[in-house]
């Protein structure tokens, strides 16, 4: 019998992606590396370690934009990274990919909402001054 569509596993076919980081104000770059690391993740450990090659040619992205967005997600407390090392058969001693490690969404969600409050706090604090301004330019 034709199925129009094929049975799929929930847990081997898809991944999980929170709904919250589309209230996080994230850029599509953004949001395009942070689901591919969610991707890779082994579900276990909440890490993995795709290279930047390896993530810019899952996303036609170039290495740099990559790091860029990588250093996005780690300023915005979604992902942690740490550096690697590989040996070679001589034993010399290399750079590996980095490790991410994928935090969770509450940590981000309380970043943002205690990076908004900063900011408002910011641009109250601004408008005080610029009325005080003003009333000293009227004497």
């Amino acid at each position: 019998m034709y199925t129009k569509y094929p049975k799929r596993n929930a847990v081997r076919d898809y991944f999980p992606l929170p709904n919250e980081i589309f209230s996080l104000n994230l850029s599509p770059g953004e949001i395009a590396v942070y689901a591919y690391l969610l991707y890779r993740e082994n579900r276990k450990t909440f890490q993995c370690y795709p290279s930047y090659k390896t993530i810019g040619a899952a996303l036609k992205m170039s290495r740099n934009t990559v790091s860029k967005y990588v250093k996005q997600l780690e300023e915005k407390e979604l992902i942690l990274t740490t550096h690697t090392d590989v040996f070679t058969r001589r034993g010399e001693k290399r750079n590996g990919n980095l490790l991410y490690t994928i935090l969770p969404i509450e940590q981000a969600k309380k970043y943002f909402y205690d990076w908004q409050m900063e900011n408002l706090q910011q641009q109250i604090a601004k408008e005080k001054q610029r009325k005080r301004i003003a009333k000293l330019v009227e004497e």
